[in-house]
């Protein structure tokens, strides 16, 4: 059961609390944090009863996807703001966020389909993108869905097919290590490239568009360009030895329905903190806890999310566990595809 966290704030003190995130300046900022840490708390009750509207429908479309939800995190919200000027925080879309991700374009398409009109709980509103038919530059794919409650909190569906999922996990796995925000298209161009081709790669084994930029080659091209440069790179073998080098995750073995994921780089150690439904504050706190020791210098990341199960949170958010085995095993569909070529 999900206690509903009361809002204590206005939309227009939330908006301010916002504007003052950007100023940075550190005499207001644990006022204005903990504005923000109470707004962000307040999606939890709306996410998890999408979730569960989201699981009845998955029961008879796709019984096997995956599905998790997560509070959006706080230099996360900041640089949304930050590359969106005109932005006011009560108005940001994504901070309850859940993902679906299905076992194939079928299924992500039949799903899609089934909340085209929303529910009686939440009706759709503008603001959604549909990212496989128009993917990002980056390679990013991807279905948004913008969802909104009667009480006005907005929730950000995303559905990801499995090699979509794939993708994104790699990405943010080897942005982790290379100390930028490679799905925000900041890095090194030989890194953009290469993930921009992948994802190219993987939409010509999904029959979907290619990434602008590498729709003029051909399949057989896009493929030996992409092992090509996989291996100039040695892209596989880096992600491998992440998850060797963090194979070692701490679980606190509780039983709850809330997870905080710890990532920490410097020991590369991945930790789980697990609450009921009942110790929502003390989680929001912790979670609050640990972000302000990002902003003190740890080189740390972390993220709350509501999960069904230890396992399930693990391939919900493989790149806080440092693995894109199922990148890996997506370039080994392609090296085979080419192998049958020749």
């Amino acid at each position: 059961m999900t206690i509903e966290k009361t809002c204590k704030y206005t939309k227009g003190e939330v908006n301010r609390a916002g504007l003052k995130l950007l100023e940075k300046t550190h005499a207001e900022y644990d006022e204005v944090k903990g504005i923000l840490d109470n707004w962000r708390a307040c999606h939890m009750a709306p996410l998890n009863s999408f979730q569960k509207s989201l699981r009845r429908k998955l029961t008879k479309l796709d019984d096997n996807a995956l599905v998790s939800q997560r509070l959006k995190r706080t230099p996360s919200i900041i640089s949304k703001l930050e590359r969106n000027p005109k932005m006011l925080l009560a108005r940001m879309q994504d901070i309850g966020g859940i993902r679906a991700v299905t076992k194939n374009m079928q299924k992500l398409r039949e799903l899609g389909a089934a909340y085209k009109k929303g529910t009686k709980a939440f009706s759709i509103v503008q603001g959604g993108k549909d990212y496989i038919i128009h993917p990002k530059a980056s390679g990013y794919r991807g279905v948004h869905l913008i969802f909104k409650c009667k009480n006005g909190f907005s929730i950000e569906l995303q559905v990801r097919t499995q090699i979509q999922h794939a993708w994104a996990t790699a990405v943010e796995t080897m942005g982790t290590f290379l100390d930028h925000s490679l799905k925000s298209s900041e890095g090194p161009g030989e890194w953009l490239d290469f993930f921009a081709l992948a994802s190219s790669a993987f939409a010509v084994l999904e029959s979907t568009p290619r990434i602008p930029g590498y729709d003029n080659l051909s399949d057989q091209e896009t493929f030996e360009t992409l092992l090509k440069i996989e291996k100039r790179l040695d892209v596989l073998n880096k992600l491998s030895g992440f998850r060797v080098v963090a194979r070692h995750i701490s679980n606190d073995k509780k039983k709850g329905q809330y997870h905080l994921i710890t990532l920490d780089l410097e020991r590369m150690r991945a930790g789980i903190q697990s609450y009921e439904a009942k110790d929502l504050d003390v989680a929001s706190a912790e979670y609050s806890n640990k972000e302000a020791e990002i902003s003190s210098g740890r080189n740390l990341q972390v993220v709350l999310v509501s999960s069904e199960s230890i396992n399930a949170l693990k391939m919900a958010y493989p790149s806080y566990f440092l693995d894109a085995e199922l990148f890996s095993k997506q370039i080994a569909v392609i090296r085979r595809r080419l192998e049958k070529k020749k």
